[in-house]
């Protein structure tokens, strides 16, 4: 039987506090394969970030650190963006790893861009409570589920009840 190798990696990234899960089991499965990563964090819409009720910008999981606040433009939010991604790749501790901040649409952008570096996989989390539901209704896992000829390998992110 032959076996197809992967090369390439996609990890998608979200400002969730789940993304560490998400980057830490598609890093995981990555260096098993001894394939590139590639993460990924897209802005989608800039209005969503100035929120004063809720701020999705975090540090990892047991750090205090939050990023600085430069969100006064599209420049300031990649700005940020970039220093999640670069907290990433430092927490993972694999100078290796390529990053990548987008703009669009989340399941456009992601599958554009898997796309453009030839990833043989991507990895994604999805935190649904209704996980079936919502790729039903189209949730962006399920968007990139219908659109990709990419394996998608999901990472269930959800509190175990």
């Amino acid at each position: 039987m032959k076996t197809t190798k992967l090369n390439k990696v996609l990890i998608a990234l979200d400002y969730d506090p789940t993304a560490q899960k998400v980057a830490s089991l598609g890093y995981s499965m990555a260096s098993a394969m001894n394939a590139e990563v590639t993460l990924l964090h897209i802005i989608s819409d800039p209005v969503y970030y100035s929120s004063t009720a809720y701020s999705p910008i975090m540090g990892l999981i047991g750090e205090m650190e939050t990023f600085p606040m430069q969100l006064e433009n599209i420049e300031g939010l990649k700005v940020v963006s970039q220093q999640f991604l670069d907290k990433f790749k430092h927490h993972l501790g694999d100078e290796a790893i390529k990053t990548l901040v987008g703009e669009g649409d989340f399941a456009t952008t992601i599958l554009k861009t898997a796309k453009s570096i030839h990833a043989d996989v991507i990895v994604m989390g999805s935190h649904s409570k209704k996980w079936l539901e919502n790729i039903v209704l189209g949730s962006v896992t399920g968007d990139v589920l219908k659109h990709t000829t990419i394996p998608l390998f999901i990472v269930p992110t959800k509190k175990q009840e």
